[in-house]
């Protein structure tokens, strides 16, 4: 038995070529009964928008083929070869181990891509393709992820600008009770307030040329405002440098071409310390900003540094974590090689348990045996052949190599005709 994979993922195909070889439920299902139409009964399919994979269990090389094939005619629209990837054995589970721990993600130790395999592993038990082998080895791989978020903690490193810009204002001067203008009803907007009020800001004026945008915004985050007792309002972009008078920090998040905040139509002076965070680009606030009595300015040259920094760490803490699931791996790698020599004890154990009944069929048409003493002879009769097969079925579970495996299973198969 061989562990194969076949998938595309966001490291050789664009999204477009994603976008059309995502597995719909019922696609699943297809190609299941199409593995299993071939004898192959044990598949789970990992549908995410950065990868489509397909994991499963193998007994011969025709049976791989036909399991490409069939996933190059689910997606006949697309030229799949030309993106995809294959592997078997090894290298296939290596590869469902690195994806399930995020060491393969295109955000490096993301946490979602684990929840996704979790998913992907009860859909195939539900529908009933996961088995012994496939349980166990997608079972090792989510325990193996763990261990490395729990230990590394990779996905706690920011990456966001906008999260390692407000971390920079939160070292700096502290967010909690402040009133802060956020410019901007965007995405990075969005993800600004967010981490606004996880740091406990007591008020979020929001400012955009598209008011109902800013609604939305405030309607968004009412639920996480009201929990951590915050305010949310809403300014006409035209009232920007009036509401400058009163905050402590202020955000700028556009997509503006021009500067929105210039140093001529401001405040011309500030009597308390206030912070700015550009996180545009192009620029939204003026440099000359930085060169006014207790006004401190951030740009995303400032914290690009410390993103390339982060990400910097997360390649070093990868590296730690290849090491973990390496030993990992192996362990999931013995198991399975032991796996694959059960069917020949299952029928050896088979062979021992047809000799004892025959040899107490015949005991029991020679003799006058009692109940007791036909359970006392059969279990004498079991043990002594389990004694006898004991320590060669030990020294079949230590075969090192497939090779080995094949070559005593003809042997043993000839000797006691199974």
């Amino acid at each position: 038995m061989h562990f194969g994979y076949i998938g595309i993922s966001y490291k050789n195909a664009t999204l477009d070529v994603r976008d059309n070889t995502a597995f719909t439920d019922s696609e699943k299902m297809k190609y299941f009964r199409a593995l299993e139409n071939m004898e192959m009964n044990q598949c789970m399919i990992l549908s995410t928008c950065n990868r489509s994979e397909v994991y499963f269990f193998f007994e011969n090389d025709s049976q791989y083929a036909y399991a490409k094939q069939k996933y190059k005619e689910t997606f006949a629209k697309v030229d799949v070869e030309d993106f995809w990837d294959t592997d078997t054995d090894e290298e296939a589970l290596q590869h469902l181990f690195l994806v399930t721990a995020g060491l393969e993600s295109q955000v490096l130790g993301e946490d979602q891509i684990l929840g996704q395999v979790k998913e992907a592993l009860d859909f195939s038990r539900t529908m009933g393709y996961c088995k012994k082998q496939l349980d166990k080895v997608v079972r090792d791989a989510i325990h193996c992820a763990k261990q490395i978020k729990t230990q590394l903690r990779i996905s706690e490193i920011p990456l966001s600008v906008a999260y390692v810009g407000i971390s920079g204002i939160q070292k700096k001067c502290g967010i909690e009770g402040k009133r802060v203008l956020l410019i901007g009803s965007g995405k990075t907007s969005e993800l600004a307030l967010t981490y606004l009020l996880e740091y406990r800001a007591g008020e979020v004026v929001i400012c955009s040329r598209n008011r109902e945008h800013s609604k939305r915004l405030q309607i968004a985050a009412s639920t996480r405002a009201s929990a951590c007792n915050a305010e949310i309002h809403i300014c006409d972009f035209e009232d920007r440098y009036d509401e400058m008078t009163d905050a402590d920090i202020i955000i700028s998040a556009t997509a503006s071409p021009h500067r929105i905040l210039k140093t001529e139509h401001a405040p011309q002076k500030f009597d308390r310390a206030i912070w700015m965070l550009d996180l545009a680009s192009p620029r939204d606030i003026d440099t000359a900003f930085s060169k006014m009595t207790n006004c401190h300015l951030m740009d995303l040259d400032h914290i690009s540094e410390q993103v390339k920094e982060n990400l910097s760490e997360r390649e070093r803490l990868r590296e730690e974590g290849l090491l973990m699931l390496k030993d990992m791996l192996k362990e999931t790698n013995e198991w399975l090689l032991v796996s694959k020599i059960d069917s020949t004890i299952e029928s050896l154990q088979l062979r021992c348990s047809e000799i004892v009944s025959d040899g107490l069929d015949y005991l029991n048409r020679k003799l006058d045996l009692s109940t007791r003493e036909q359970a006392i002879v059969e279990r004498t009769l079991q043990a002594s052949l389990q004694r006898l097969l004991k320590e060669p079925i030990q020294e079949l579970k230590q075969l090192e190599t497939e090779a080995e495996q094949e070559k005593y299973k003809k042997v043993i198969k000839n000797l006691f005709h199974i």
